[in-house]
């Protein structure tokens, strides 16, 4: 029985080896057809990290290409106002030629309050209007004192009396503050 007993376990043990190996070739096998967790994270990372320089890299271009469209846009903001007043000083000059050769000052202040009001016209196209100061209330937020006078009436007391250079509003913005005289 002793015999027995040991060709069965000897048999047993063989038995074992055979299953143990077929597990090792099972895994084998498993090992060559699907990825372990840890490479497929590997891999999902690499992913990742493909897209996010990827997304940077775009994102850093949008950024300089908008860094240049402001600065295009700033070299030429101007540019419209600048054209519109070319045919002023066109004006200018016609009428610097014009004094040359004339001695009628009645004609050359006509020519001259022409070219002034054309100015104003254009001006007032692109959003500049004149600040209306004379009689109105001081207001620090429109107007700059430049001294103080005393009032002739008693309306006239904390009211602009005078107006040294005149305010204008852009788009009804302060561009410049008025320079006043302020009765007391």
């Amino acid at each position: 029985m002793l015999k027995k007993k040991k060709k069965e376990d000897i048999e047993g043990a063989n038995h074992l080896n055979d299953v143990v190996d077929e597990i090792n070739d099972q895994q084998t096998d498993v090992d060559v057809s699907e990825p372990t967790p840890a490479e497929l994270l590997k891999q999902e990372l690499a992913l990742a990290n493909d897209r996010y320089l990827r997304l940077y890299a775009e994102f850093d271009n949008f950024r300089r290409r908008t860094i240049k469209e402001k600065e295009e846009a700033r070299k030429s903001e101007g540019k419209d106002v600048m054209v519109a007043l070319l045919p002023v000083l066109d004006d200018f000059d016609r009428a610097l030629r014009s004094l040359e050769n004339t001695s009628d000052v009645v004609a050359v202040k006509e020519g001259v309050t022409l070219i002034q009001n054309k100015l104003k016209n254009i001006l007032s196209q692109k959003g500049l209007k004149e600040m209306q100061s004379i009689g109105n209330v001081f207001d620090p937020e429109l107007h700059e004192a430049i001294t103080n006078i005393p009032a002739s009436s008693d309306d006239l007391k904390g009211k602009v009396v005078d107006e040294m250079e005149k305010g204008y509003f852009l788009n009804d913005k302060v561009a410049r503050f008025a320079k006043v005289i302020v009765g007391n």
